[in-house]
């Protein structure tokens, strides 16, 4: 009898440090995620006032790409029509995303419950737009990103709803 017991605590134990860890490691994906967020950020607020084409056709030559190409002639007649005001409302936009994910991630990583609930809602709002995307352009990047999520937002839900008592977080 004892000795079940002692598996049976034992088994808790481990799995208490097994979701720490889960956890801390989606927090670390949240803070890299925040750090991308921050460079694009930066990028953007960078080239609000940049010759942009001017940018682009030095580094497609110097890639070695055809400027006359179809793909790289999009690239370009995109890049013609972004204004200052768009290229400053993607770096907001982006300040935005990065105070999130950067919100998420601290959270996460000292396993707060508010984090866990937070990251459940967000991610789970964005999940229909991921939905819509596939089916409107379907790649292999869009579908792992979307099972990921899924992934994610069903094992958060399983911690947050876990009873106080079967808690990660240390006494």
């Amino acid at each position: 009898m004892l000795l079940c017991q002692f598996c049976v605590s034992g088994s808790l134990a481990l799995m208490h440090w097994s979701d720490k860890r889960m956890v801390r490691l989606i927090g670390l994906f949240k803070l890299f995620k925040a750090a991308l967020m921050l460079a694009v950020a930066v990028a953007a607020f960078r080239l609000i006032h940049a010759d942009i084409i001017g940018l682009l056709e030095h580094w497609v030559l110097r890639a070695g790409l055809d400027p006359g190409g179809p793909r790289v002639g999009r690239l370009l007649v995109t890049a013609a029509s972004l204004t200052p005001t768009k290229i400053a409302d993607v770096g907001v936009g982006s300040l935005i995303y990065a105070a999130l994910f950067l919100t998420e991630g601290i959270g996460l990583w000292y396993l707060k419950r508010w984090a866990e609930w937070l990251t459940v809602i967000i991610t789970s709002l964005l999940i229909p737009v991921e939905v819509w995307e596939i089916f409107r352009h379907p790649n292999f990047g869009k579908i792992l990103v979307l099972s990921i999520n899924v992934a994610l937002v069903i094992y958060l839900v399983h911690e947050v709803r876990k009873s106080p008592e079967e808690s990660r977080v240390p006494h």
